[in-house]
């Protein structure tokens, strides 16, 4: 797993990679294409890699801008004490400086960068295009209990099965789709995390935040999310309770990780529900 996968080598070599303040270091971004902004933030324990088969298709007429968030992949830790709002301030003051003060752009996050997105997008609803949700917690709603595999006392192959483990229990619905990508990903994730996102962010910190937005919202979910299933109906009846106009959608036998694991569906989705890019 120590190689990179031949996926990941090409989109960071096409990348342009920027680095904005972020505590007493800096926070890693990297971009593609050109055209509207997308800015895309990954989930808990992850980089932009857990982007790595949508980029491709987001970055067709966009100008996509994926966040490493901070203490986790390239990026340097927040300051202290690290808590959502300064977080944000990190994610909002970076923003300022790629794009440009009053720049309007689209909003998409994963997991914990759903939940990070509902304030960003509070702060920010001005400007904001779109927001979309993906996998999102954060909404005090229960989830079932997954219990994960240590990985910090292991190597080699033992290292490997825990983390193959690790994807089927919460982020891929078919084991059999845990390819050596995906594997490389999580390897690489897991080595490169300094941060415990779930220490600081409050249970119901989307549901707390999401009534500050009025920019259209979409929602999306694998049917198999280990986070949400059997409940994602309750989920969805939040989020409308909040945002009746909200465009919820389960994406058919997907996990947690929905836009790696059912990428072409996944990005099918984003196409129709993103307002349109350039061209």
């Amino acid at each position: 797993m120590g190689e990179v996968p031949p996926l990941v080598a090409r989109l960071e070599a096409e990348a342009r990679r920027v680095e904005t303040p972020c505590g007493k270091g800096n926070m890693a971004w990297r971009l593609w294409g050109e055209g509207p902004p997308l800015v895309l933030l990954h989930g808990g324990a992850g980089s932009w890699r857990h982007w790595a088969r949508n980029i491709g298709a987001l970055a067709r007429g966009r100008l996509v801008l994926a966040a490493d968030l901070p203490g986790l992949g390239d990026s340097d830790l927040p300051p202290p004490p690290t808590t959502p709002e300064g977080v944000t301030q990190v994610l909002s003051a970076g923003l300022d400086a790629l794009l440009g003060p009053g720049t309007r752009f689209d909003l998409m996050g994963f997991s914990f960068g759903a939940v990070l997105s509902g304030g960003l997008a509070a702060l920010r609803d001005r400007d904001l295009r779109s927001l979309t949700l993906v996998g999102a917690g954060g909404l005090g709603l229960p989830r079932p209990p997954v219990v994960l595999e240590k990985i910090r006392d292991k190597q080699g192959e033992e290292r490997a099965a825990a983390h193959r483990a690790n994807l089927a229990r919460l982020m891929l619905a078919d084991p059999a789709r845990i390819d050596a990508t995906a594997l490389a990903i999580q390897s690489w994730n897991s080595d490169h995390t300094r941060i415990n996102s779930r220490s600081f962010m409050p249970a119901t910190w989307l549901r707390d935040t999401l009534p500050g937005v009025t920019a259209p919202l979409n929602v999306i979910y694998g049917e198999r999310d280990a986070i949400a299933y059997p409940q994602l109906e309750s989920r969805f009846a939040l989020i409308r309770g909040i945002r009746p106009d909200a465009r919820c959608r389960a994406i058919p036998g997907a996990g947690h990780w929905v836009a790696y694991e059912a990428a072409d569906a996944f990005n099918r989705a984003a196409a129709e529900m993103l307002p349109p890019g350039a061209g």
